[in-house]
């Protein structure tokens, strides 16, 4: 499957240096800094609500304790998600993959959305997910893109939503990659921009993929980066990286 209008630059959890990652505040601010698209992690609670949320545990980004898998969303949804990052983002709440495409389609936000599962959930979420983008992605928006660590959920994904471009995610590049983008039909490799080589760059290339490295917040690394030919890089700042 082809992408659609991907930029070279995507904000990572939105405007994460700026406000609470994965939160609806984040995505005001990259629209309003210039976005064009963002990225955003999205997760089950018990009840099988797809909720934007990058950790298994609730503590670094809530109020609450405990683990996401284990939490339904009537008890999630009154927790706090901006404190922790500034008292002016006090109460912001963690939200749902429904109320964050919503907004996107009122600011106009394109979205890599990353599958990100709680262990043991892999193919749950990602159906959910990938049901939830067929269903609900605002029309006027380009097409998104799908990406996930998790094979399983690539796999899950292609099969429930196979018109959704897949992005196979790694942490570090492997003598595997192009076995695994093949087997989950993917269009992107996007992989640590700290591990990547010139030499895997240009291999990746030549095969057709396209890449994109996280997460890179110095412009000189940008730079150079875009130099050596890569498609995109995820950054958390717009005003330092800003998209062409």
């Amino acid at each position: 499957m082809e992408e659609t209008n991907v930029p070279d630059v995507i904000y990572h959890r939105g405007a994460s240096g700026y406000a609470p990652e994965n939160t609806l505040a984040a995505f005001r601010k990259a629209a309003g800094m210039g976005a064009r698209w963002v990225e955003f992690d999205v997760m089950l609670t018990r009840d099988n609500t797809p909720i934007l949320i990058h950790d298994e545990k609730l503590e670094r980004t809530t109020s609450g304790k405990g683990r996401v898998a284990e939490t339904d969303w009537i008890d999630l949804r009154k927790m706090d998600a901006g404190g922790w990052f500034g008292p002016e983002f006090a109460g912001e709440p963690v939200p749902t993959l429904s109320q964050a495409l919503a907004l996107l389609g009122e600011l106009g936000l394109g979205a890599n959305v990353e599958i990100k599962p709680s262990r043991g959930y892999e193919e749950e979420t990602a159906h959910i997910a990938a049901a939830t983008l067929l269903e609900e992605w605002p029309a006027h928006l380009p097409t998104p893109l799908i990406s996930s660590f998790s094979r399983e959920a690539l796999a899950t994904a292609l099969v429930v939503a196979p018109e959704i471009p897949r992005a196979l995610l790694l942490s570090r590049v492997g003598r595997d990659w192009r076995e695994q983008a093949e087997m989950y039909d993917c269009s992107a490799i996007h992989t640590d921009a700290k591990r990547l080589t010139q030499a895997q760059l240009a291999e990746m290339r030549e095969a057709g993929y396209a890449v994109r490295c996280y997460t890179v917040n110095e412009e000189a690394r940008a730079r150079t980066l875009f130099d050596w030919g890569v498609d995109g890089v995820f950054s958390d700042y717009p005003d330092r990286i800003p998209a062409k």
